[in-house]
């Protein structure tokens, strides 16, 4: 288990204590049982519409998107459960390179977003099926600037897409889904185009997989995965590609 800051405790296992809900459980954080509420699905998740536009098939092995919806742990987590997900790398997007560390996001201040670049094989998931477990499991769309327990702009939703068309489907993607009344608000997503993408902090990376016990984990984002799991049964793939595993086999 990675060893954690004091201070990333205290900042994590708050934004859990604040988060009002359903059912109680405890779990030992630094060596302190801490018991704290809890509802049973940090996000409702939903089946929604496949998009009515998508790129079209072609030769490339590799394709790459960055999106953000909150807390980059559970979104890099999901992430990294999906077939033809090649790699999804906790980091920051939005700002400038000397924001680009943990405690400078967390004050709301540096532009950046809380962010996971997915890089994907097209030839196995497309673009447009990421979107629909974007906006379906990964995190709630209508939610402007918060998720759950976090509220800043850094917890934003966003896609920074790494060409026109990802914009494009993007774009129209949001326009169905609303258009449609597929949720019970508007979607606040953004599209914010040519936006550099910086890796976060190794602690921070495969937080999902290493940390399953941690309470925000438990509460915010293990749901998550148990949605992927049931919404999304094809795509589901037990065994996480990680960070860690990449750094490792290079």
């Amino acid at each position: 288990m990675k060893t954690l800051s004091t201070d990333m405790i205290r900042i994590r296992s708050a934004r859990v204590v604040r988060f009002a809900g359903l059912t109680v459980a405890a779990v030992l954080v630094g060596g302190m049982a801490l018991q704290f509420a809890g509802r049973a699905s940090a996000e409702d998740a939903r089946v929604i519409p496949a998009p009515s536009m998508d790129e079209k098939a072609g030769s490339a092995s590799t394709e790459t998107v960055v999106l953000a919806g909150g807390c980059f742990w559970g979104v890099q987590g999901v992430f990294q459960h999906v077939n033809g997900v090649i790699s999804a790398t906790s980091g920051y997007a939005g700002g400038g390179k000397d924001g680009a560390h943990y405690e400078m996001v967390s004050t709301g201040d540096t532009g950046h977003a809380e962010s996971v670049r997915v890089v994907f094989d097209p030839r196995k998931v497309s673009y447009g099926h990421l979107l629909q477990i974007y906006f379906s499991v990964a995190h709630d769309p209508t939610e402007l600037n918060y998720q759950g327990p976090d509220s800043g702009t850094q917890y934003r939703s966003a896609i920074f897409p790494s060409s026109q068309e990802q914009a494009d489907i993007a774009r129209a993607y949001i326009d169905q889904l609303n258009h449609a009344k597929v949720f019970d608000a508007a979607i606040v997503t953004r599209i914010e185009p040519s936006r550099q993408f910086y890796a976060a902090e190794s602690y921070h990376q495969d937080f999902l997989t290493t940390h399953p016990d941690y309470p925000y984990i438990v509460i915010n984002d293990m749901p998550k995965i148990k949605n992927l799991q049931h919404l999304f049964p094809k795509d589901y793939r037990a065994d996480p590609v990680l960070v860690t595993a990449s750094a490792s086999a290079n």
